[in-house]
């Protein structure tokens, strides 16, 4: 059994910083990709970024240059800093993991974690 669990999210002004973290657990061996995703009230949820297991990146362009995804491999853990908020970020963010199994690579998804940018 796999769980992922974000924390960090919560209310911030326009023009702050937040860092999201979502930490893996249960039977792992390792872990491919990790990334993020959003979903804004009323919309789809979108891309974030990605990381994978050797650190290569990329980022969504509505957020490149703003946010930055990390990882440590030893907490089985990814990172978002999230810089130069503003309204449109708000949303409730989600992590997954690519996480190989005895019956082949499997996605996991978080519960998720809300980020508000509001003054």
């Amino acid at each position: 059994q796999v769980q992922l669990v974000e924390s960090g999210g919560g209310l911030v002004q326009p023009g702050g910083s937040l860092r999201l973290s979502c930490a893996a657990s249960g039977n792992i061996f390792s872990i491919n990709r990790m990334g993020w995703y959003r979903q804004a009230p009323g919309k789809q949820r979108e891309y974030v970024a990605i990381i994978t297991s050797s650190g290569s990146t990329n980022y969504a362009d509505s957020v490149k240059g703003q946010f930055t995804i990390s990882r440590d491999n030893a907490k089985n853990t990814v990172y978002l800093q999230m810089n130069s908020l503003r309204p449109e970020d708000t949303a409730i963010y989600y992590c997954n993991a690519d996480i190989p199994t005895q019956f082949g690579n499997r996605v996991y998804w978080g519960q998720g974690t809300q980020v508000t940018v509001s003054s």
